[in-house]
């Protein structure tokens, strides 16, 4: 019985190759989208989940009223150890703050990132070198590993894991140091380096004015989070309150810590942007609905040719079938279409791969052995069989004999509903998606096209190892100097030194002023920073060599800063922080520095900071004309115009930085276009086959009208009518739907556009006129067909 089951199923499929091809295919591309998207999402869904400790490990996080952060003082993190026996492990991480060079003769490494933990921050957190984890001796001594990468780059021939000398920073620098071993960089990892640092202790002698450690916490299990979380944040205001004397309890209260999960920091870290989590919720339902609507059409195809089998299932119900076995017959039947389906998906996810991949900048595999893939593929095989053929194999199998062997028995009634509510349905999703692309279109395009405040094109930005005005040591190292070198450069406008790069984060810390006390963003400058950058000036006047106060005690505040302390004439205007009385001398018009998603912040701008950060960043405005010149000449003479940076010159332009700011939407604005594609593809396949499907059914109907004067037109238009009004109420439904998602997307944005109208209009004709051409194109045989071939064996 099987074998002929088998036989059937093999000749009923070849007989309708033409719709078998277009179920089987329709249905791989969609798989094909389905594997890719299942993949990404476990990829980024399991970050750091090979720590063995990944279920209890949380970072120390502090929540202001005006922001939340990770950073915290390294003396909390032994007071939580002293204070709280359910906390096993108490560990502390820095990142570094700048460029390294690490030279091995004439082999040069620019690292980008050094992790600077201690012991228990590397054993909470499976930091483990090659050869194993040392706990270094003393407080002093720490053990730096570089990634195997790194190792390969700076010795390609070494064969051991022996310690190595190496020189750091330029050749003349004279500074050495010993590469204790090579550890491996996981990529898969929130923690990834060029190297890694350990030391015994971090923060020794450091005190609670000094945020810029990351306290990583390794809990026993079972602890009561929430009752912890309460208690580390009674700890940490009595902390402040001991040790910050100039504090008023009432401002402590406003301060509380948070725990949050190491399972939180990649996709949604409570201290920082969700926006990574949502793209993957979003591309993850892009993937479900594309599976499912290609189950819908394999589903209405099914049904579409159910009146072909009739008198097959009426033949074997007389022979004694059981309905059972017809629905199982038939299930088999789709089974094998699915198989073939997954094996040509598995092929064209495979060839897709690379492109997406590159898309999204991650190392993805189909084929390597602890492939969840593996295990998942029979699943999805089982799950889109049932989706895909439950219905139609129960409409098959309780077809009535008699009514099938008579001749005039017909599906159209008992399927129609459900045929055209799943064309309805796929129409829906396509065009919310079509809606979806041509908004995120929209808004990219506002985002490309906004006036962002300042002018980063022909801006370079220099990557630079010197320290210029050390906030400690203030006046160690004065930027004049190099400034005066780069402006002999021809090409070369103007220069400046800045802590900070827009496209980056700025530093935070507390000021008064008009008698209000807040958390706001500081960045320390040098002369000509507004100038480089053309940022606009609102009042009162730029940082000038003419006034010799403005490297003790000026100030440059935004407009954001001044709406938040209330001042309203604000030059002159005294502002305080870290113990200095900064006079207001100009305020600046608001500019985009982190971009779109994120509302400008109250910022001071300062050339002098006890408090802030080393001047790093250095700006060169070039004219565009000669960009490769001087860049040529700032490569052959950089040693001699920044001698302590040494002969490595290398820079960035800084309108690309920035741009990457934009680079998760340009990944949304690809997946939703590649999804609209796939998703009108699919839904316009399913309409070809239907079609062809309703028109054969009407060709005597047709026949009949053409003999009593029925035109082609009006004939072409009673084939479309049925096929208009589905789309049409596609839209209807769908329009609700795309208003609500792309509006809750567009409030993400602190600078975004007003939700346009176009969008849904533009859908509407798009799938209209698609419906139109492919119904039209199908029906065209039947319309041109002489009538008497239809009618010559009534």
């Amino acid at each position: 019985m099987f074998k002929l089951n088998l036989k059937i199923a093999l000749r009923n499929l070849w007989r309708n190759k033409g719709i078998t091809l277009i179920n089987v295919g329709g249905l791989a591309i969609a798989l094909a989208a389905f594997i890719l998207v299942m993949m990404y999402f476990t990829y980024e869904t399991s970050y750091d989940k090979s720590n063995p400790n990944y279920k209890n490990i949380y970072v120390v996080g502090v929540a202001y009223p005006e922001f939340k952060t990770n950073y915290v003082a390294a003396p909390f993190a032994v007071a939580i150890k002293q204070n709280f026996p359910e906390v096993e492990s108490v560990g502390l991480t820095k990142d570094s703050s700048f460029e390294l060079t690490i030279k091995n003769g004439k082999n040069s490494l620019f690292t980008r990132k050094i992790l600077v933990v201690d012991y228990n921050a590397a054993k909470i957190l499976n930091i483990n070198p090659d050869g194993g984890l040392v706990r270094p001796a003393g407080d002093v001594e720490r053990l730096t590993y570089l990634s195997t990468e790194s190792m390969k780059t700076l010795f390609p021939s070494k064969k051991d894991n022996k310690p190595e000398l190496v020189g750091f920073g330029a050749s003349n620098s004279g500074i050495t140091g010993t590469i204790a071993g090579s550890i491996k960089n996981d990529v898969h990892s929130n923690f990834t380096f060029d190297g890694v640092s350990i030391g015994n202790e971090l923060g020794k002698g450091d005190n609670y004015d000094m945020n810029d450690y990351s306290i990583y916490l390794q809990l026993k299990p079972g602890v009561d989070l929430k009752s912890l979380q309460q208690k580390i944040s009674n700890l940490y205001r009595t902390e402040l309150l001991q040790s910050k004397k100039d504090k008023k309890s009432e401002e402590i209260k406003g301060i509380s810590t948070f725990l949050d999960p190491l399972s939180n920091q990649h996709l949604k870290p409570k201290a920082g942007s969700d926006a990574a989590y949502k793209i993957l919720i979003a591309l993850s339902t892009l993937g479900i609905l594309i599976l499912l609507i290609a189950c819908i059409n394999f589903t209405n195809l099914s049904i579409a040719q159910a009146a072909k089998r009739a008198k097959e299932v009426g033949v074997k119900k007389v022979m004694g079938a059981f309905r059972f076995q017809l629905a199982t017959q038939f299930l088999i039947e789709i089974l094998m279409q699915c198989f073939a389906a997954i094996i040509l998906a598995l092929i064209l996810a495979e060839l897709a791969l690379p492109s997406f991949t590159n898309l999204f900048q991650v190392q993805l595999s189909i084929w390597h052995f602890d492939n969840s893939l593996f295990w998942q593929m029979p699943l999805i095989l089982v799950l889109i069989t049932l989706i895909a053929g439950i219905y139609p194999a129960m409409v098959l199998s309780g077809f009535k004999p008699a009514l099938v062997l008579k001749g005039n028995f017909s599906t159209s009634r008992q399927t129609s509903w459900l045929r055209n509510g799943l064309l309805v349905f796929q129409f829906s999703i396509a065009v919310i998606f079509i809606i979806g692309v041509l908004i995120i279109n929209s808004q990219l395009k506002y985002m490309r096209s906004q006036d962002l405040g300042f002018t980063a094109n022909q801006v370079v930005y220099i990557k630079n190892l010197t320290l210029f005005n050390n906030p400690a040591k203030f006046g160690s190292l004065s930027f004049e100097p190099v400034r005066e070198k780069l402006l002999k450069i021809p090409g070369v406008k103007s220069a400046t030194v800045a802590s900070f790069i827009p496209g980056g984060t700025n530093g935070i810390n507390n000021y008064k002023a008009n008698g209000v006390k807040a958390n706001i963003d500081f960045v320390n400058v040098d002369f000509d920073y507004f100038e480089t950058l053309d940022i606009k000036l609102k009042d009162g006047r730029f940082f000038s060599n003419a006034f010799k106060t403005d490297t003790a005690n000026a100030a440059i505040i935004n407009e954001s800063a001044l709406a938040k302390y209330g001042i309203k004439n604000p030059i002159s205007q005294i502002i305080t922080g870290c113990n200095i009385d900064y006079k207001i001398v100009g305020v600046i018009k608001d500019f985009k520095t982190q971009g779109f998603e994120t509302a400008v912040q109250p910022t001071i701008y300062t050339i002098k900071d006890p408090c802030g950060s080393f001047k790093t960043e250095i700006l060169l405005k070039i004219e565009q004309n000669k960009m490769a010149a001087a860049l040529a000449t700032l490569k052959s003479q950089w040693s001699q115009i920044n001698p302590k940076d040494g002969e490595d010159f290398r820079y960035e332009f800084l309108d690309g930085l920035y741009g990457r700011l934009f680079k998760k939407q340009e990944q949304l604005q690809s997946v939703f276009f590649a999804a609209a594609l796939l998703t009108i593809s699919i839904a316009i396949l399913g309409l070809f086959a239907f079609a062809k499907y309703i028109t054969n059914g009407r060709i005597k109907e047709i026949a009949v009208r053409k003999i009593l004067g029925a035109s082609d037109i009006q004939i072409f238009k009673l084939i479309n009518t049925s096929f208009f009004m589905m789309v049409l109420i596609a839209n209807l439904i769908s329009w609700p739907i795309a208003y609500v998602l792309t509006n809750k997307w567009l409030e993400t944005f602190a600078y975004r556009i007003d939700l346009p109208v176009l969008p849904f209009i533009s859908s509407a004709l798009i799938t209209i006129l698609l419906t139109v051409i492919t119904v039209s194109f199908q029906a065209k045989k039947a319309v041109k067909a002489n009538p008497v071939d239809a009618l010559k064996y009534e």
